[in-house]
């Protein structure tokens, strides 16, 4: 069935068939219809982060950025849902048209720019999901807040979304918001992680612990990896998302859309962000967990990010690709 509804859907501007399946997912759960879509009969629970999840596979952040569809999402089987990038103040996001399909590699391009409805709405959905699973939330800074200013938006987000969120991930690897990469080198990665390790020791005296990730760029050279493994290595940051959309159009070149600016992702960001995931596994301390996302395309590719030394997985351009039963298959696989 999802096949038809591909084709009518694709018929569509990739934006408008997003905000049509958001509004549609969203009207599931209003109604409480969850109950009608099928879930995967084999489950195998993990636990990573001190967190029980019931299952090692998860739905990417940028699908549902406001938290309008947690219900209807993780009713597919997910066993963690990530919302967001959520920033402090609403934004509209880039001009459009900012999202653009390759169907031939299976692959999309997005420039969207953050755009929310702001943390404080995305909190209030939270508190009315009733999703079993973790839900994590990603965020970010606004795009009008200077770059120097950059902790001051994470610490403003991560107090709020800190209680009603499994785990938070720290969006430092867009290529979407001018300057936001540059947070991932250096004295500014230093002063961010030390900046959020100090409000979270603030919030555990108030609240459970939940960890805090740092989601990175595939976009990385050998050595910055060492580099940034050993940053957080000796921060002792908790979890790494590796990956997020790539600015490399190698694998495009020549098809229609392949020049706009973006992140890419789907197929063509596989081998690099499983190249990333590796060595971020080998130069990484063993406590440190993995969260393998990029060109899951297959159950195949699922259970190749945990040999690449994942704990666990996301999905989000193959669910575009392939719908709910790359889901289930995804599931069965780790399951077994």
């Amino acid at each position: 069935m999802y096949q038809f509804f591909k084709k009518a859907i694709f018929l569509l501007a990739p934006e408008t068939a997003h905000e049509l399946t958001i509004d549609a997912l969203s009207a599931l759960t209003n109604l409480k219809l969850c109950g009608v879509i099928p879930s995967p009969k084999k489950q195998k629970p993990v636990n990573v982060f001190g967190i029980e999840f019931p299952n090692a596979l998860g739905l990417a952040a940028g699908l549902d950025k406001n938290g309008d569809a947690i219900d209807a999402l993780g009713a597919f089987g997910f066993g963690f849902v990530e919302v967001g990038t959520v920033t402090p103040k609403p934004q509209p996001g880039n001009p459009l048209p900012r999202l653009f399909r390759i169907p031939e590699k299976e692959a999309i391009i997005n420039r969207m720019g953050f755009n929310n409805k702001g943390v404080d709405y995305l909190v209030e959905r939270i508190k009315e999901s009733k999703y079993p699973g973790v839900i994590g939330v990603n965020i970010g800074k606004n795009k009008a807040t200077p770059e120097e200013d950059a902790l001051s938006d994470y610490l403003y987000c991560l107090e709020r979304v800190y209680e009603v969120s499994g785990y938070v991930a720290i969006n430092l690897s867009s290529p979407n918001t001018p300057g936001l990469r540059n947070l991932q080198f250096g004295d500014n990665l230093v002063h961010l992680i030390k900046g959020i390790k100090a409000k979270q020791a603030e919030l555990d005296l108030q609240l459970a612990h939940k960890p805090i990730l740092i989601k990175i760029a595939p976009d990385l050279t050998e050595e910055e990896v060492k580099e940034l493994a050993a940053t957080f290595n000796e921060l002792k940051v908790e979890g790494v998302i590796a990956t997020n959309t790539t600015v490399s159009r190698e694998a495009v070149e020549g098809l229609p859309y392949a020049e706009e600016v973006g992140g890419l992702s789907g197929s063509p960001v596989r081998d690099q962000s499983n190249y990333i995931l590796k060595l971020f596994r080998e130069q990484l301390d063993e406590s440190i967990p993995l969260i393998g996302v990029g060109g899951v395309m297959t159950e195949h590719d699922a259970e190749e990010k945990l040999k690449m030394g994942a704990d666990l997985v996301q999905i989000y351009s193959g669910f575009i690709y392939s719908g709910p039963a790359l889901v289930t298959k995804a599931i069965e696989r780790l399951a077994r």
